[in-house]
């Protein structure tokens, strides 16, 4: 078993860390830190729990520390990071010269000599680690995850990018409530209503869907070479990003192929067998009204992206359409940077 600890333990991320943590084969919680406020108290005693399932007892009791590497135990290997930018920008570097961190935080994801991993997507982007160590002088690491949005874009996105030559991308989303936090959106500004606008977010899928479809050269990723357009929007739904995706191709392919190419899609997770890898990283679905959020967030416990309404598009030459739903808070968030530490102690541990 591998020590784990949490970092920004008891926010909504951080709880479910902890939720898919919980009875892991591989890992187990040995750490959980917070702000100065939590520091000395049981998790139990620190934490307001947000989630369906209850508080599991393997971490009720654990002291919650300061999110210091010096207040870190010593028995830990991986750290999950759940912090805000800000002080993830600060701090996820001092804890990285001792520690594998697997960072949910966006302070790190487009730093040149940091991997921005999806792992059926780009694992090779690992690589970087040794760059990075080099660079550095760290004995540790820093592997991120991006953007809720862009992860679940960009898993519907690669197996069209491997078979064909994609032109442009538009998309626009209709993102949960949870991407924000539970004190995020106040309750009178979403209810009735859609929030056109998420600070950050159109720039973040813009750039990290590039940096994840790109080449590792060995030194540095270049980015993939077609452009993207993001419109970003918070609608009244708990768990679930919704989105439309507008795809212009080189020249035209026939749908049903193009339906058969996401279904079929696989990547080195599936072929290790890793523990929380879907099965099929990317469900079509034929149903007219499919995909939904409250229907399709939870496919394959989180981790799986819902696809459907796949169509050509007859505004755009060469173009196609279609709606997915992704669960931001595991698949986007959490379970992605558990699926990258488990290939992380594949491949290093």
């Amino acid at each position: 078993m591998v020590n784990v600890g949490i970092l920004g333990a008891t926010g909504m991320v951080g709880q479910r860390f902890i939720q898919l943590l919980d009875k892991h084969p591989d890992f187990e919680i040995t750490a959980l830190a917070a702000s100065s406020r939590s520091a000395g108290k049981t998790y139990e005693d620190a934490t307001t729990w947000y989630l369906d399932e209850s508080m599991p007892e393997s971490v009720k009791d654990i002291v919650v520390s300061e999110t210091t590497p010096e207040a870190m135990s010593n028995d830990v290997e991986i750290l999950f990071s759940s912090l805000p930018t800000d002080f993830a920008a600060k701090v996820e570097p001092q804890f990285a010269q001792d520690y594998i961190v697997a960072s949910n935080a966006s302070a790190m994801r487009m730093v040149p000599d940091v991997p921005l991993v999806i792992p059926e997507v780009n694992p090779e982007a690992l690589d970087l680690i040794e760059v990075q160590q080099k660079n550095r002088g760290w004995n540790g690491f820093i592997v991120t995850n991006p953007n809720c949005s862009t992860i679940a874009l960009t898993l519907t996105l690669k197996p069209i990018y491997d078979a064909y030559k994609i032109n442009k991308v538009y998309v626009s989303t209709m993102q949960a409530i949870s991407g924000a936090g539970y004190n995020g959106v106040p309750s009178m500004a979403i209810v009735d209503n859609v929030i056109p606008y998420i600070g950050n977010e159109e720039e973040k899928m813009e750039t990290e869907t590039l940096k994840l479809l790109g080449n590792f050269d060995g030194k540095e990723i270049k980015d993939a070479d077609f452009s993207l357009s993001a419109s970003c929007h918070r609608v009244g739904v708990v768990d679930g990003h919704t989105e439309a995706v507008f795809v212009e191709l080189d020249k035209e392919e026939p749908i049903d192929e193009i339906k058969q190419t996401m279904s079929n899609f696989k990547g080195l997770p599936q072929e290790l067998g890793l523990y929380s890898a879907p099965k099929n990283p990317v469900i079509v679905k034929e149903e007219s009204d499919r995909p939904q959020p409250r229907l399709d967030r939870g496919a394959d416990n989180g981790m799986a992206v819902t696809v459907g309404r796949v169509r050509k598009d007859n505004a755009m030459d060469n173009s196609f359409k279609y709606v997915l739903v992704g669960h931001n808070t595991i698949r986007g968030a959490a379970g992605a940077s558990v699926l990258n530490a488990e290939l992380i102690n594949e491949k290093f541990l």
